[in-house]
């Protein structure tokens, strides 16, 4: 059984370099694209997105490498860097007639929004992130055994062949483990959503790797030429994460205010999958954010 967001059509349109991405699109009023983290699809935004949708467009697509969107081969870092990632989602938005929209991301579909929000600050009216720092400051503060938590960045970050063997060979257990590590509320993710992560992600080993891959190497090299440069992100940027400062020893709006100077910093005491266990209180945050 293929899950789907109730109300919503989901359509095939192009992003960057000749690829697809399938998206969920419901709604009416002001455009909202909302990007879904690792290891899920765009599924995760099935209740905010309901929300949302009396209110605005709402555009929920697959990352490139991810769910039913093209899973091109890696043939060089720039494949699945955060910036062509970025440039899919301009491409699909203005495929869709948006020339201007507000982009919510979670997980690594932020730092997606993140880049975008970088090299496209006239196309994004708001950005809301939801649990991450950006992919230079995430390598910086992540040091000591409080850094084991994110093993699999360094797993990934290996070269072509290991990774993807040894996940491959094991993919169930490998990305339900990130399931049921990472929620406070397994009851929000229900058996067939669970199953339908993770048979998305055992079919895009490969891309799913490029991906994490790719933020070992050129994305911190992009992050880096911005952070010398001064650049910051100019439209209102809201983000909701748990308190990873506490755990790793950093303060992480201080992370945030330095790229957003117009910043609204929130904790919640959910956990990583907050779209799916608060959606009540991440769709307030995505509306307040709106607003401004």
């Amino acid at each position: 059984m293929t899950l789907t967001i109730p109300g919503f059509d989901h359509v095939r349109l192009p992003g960057a370099d000749g690829v697809e991405l399938a998206a969920a699109v419901g709604g009416h009023g002001s455009p909202v694209v909302l990007l879904h983290g690792f290891p899920q699809t765009h599924l995760m935004w099935r209740h905010v997105a309901e929300r949302l949708a009396g209110e605005h467009t709402v555009i929920c697509p697959d990352l490139r490498g991810y769910g039913a969107s093209d899973k091109p081969v890696s043939t060089g870092p720039e494949v699945y860097s955060k910036r062509t990632m970025a440039a899919d989602v301009v491409a699909l938005a203005a495929a869709l007639g948006h020339e201007r929209f507000a982009l919510v991301g979670h997980d690594r579909g932020a730092l997606v929004a993140f880049r975008a929000g970088l090299d496209h600050p006239e196309v994004l009216s708001h950005l809301g992130i939801l649990d991450v720092v950006p992919t230079l400051d995430m390598w910086n503060v992540l040091h000591g055994v409080p850094a084991a938590v994110g093993y699999h960045l360094f797993l990934m970050a290996q070269p072509p062949g290991l990774p993807e063997t040894m996940i491959a060979n094991s993919a169930d257990a490998f990305f339900g483990s990130f399931l049921d590590a990472w929620a406070r509320d397994p009851a929000a993710m229900p058996e067939p959503v669970r199953s339908t992560y993770l048979r998305a992600s055992a079919e895009a080993v490969p891309s799913i790797v490029a991906d994490y891959r790719a933020s070992a190497g050129i994305d911190v090299t992009h992050d880096q030429a911005d952070q010398d440069a001064g650049s910051q992100l100019a439209m209102p940027v809201t983000v909701v994460q748990q308190d990873w400062g506490a755990r790793l020893g950093y303060d992480a709006a201080t992370v945030w205010r330095a790229w957003a100077p117009d910043l609204d910093h929130r904790l919640t005491g959910a956990g990583h999958f907050m779209a799916e266990e608060a959606p009540d209180e991440i769709t307030e945050a995505i509306r307040d954010l709106l607003l401004r």
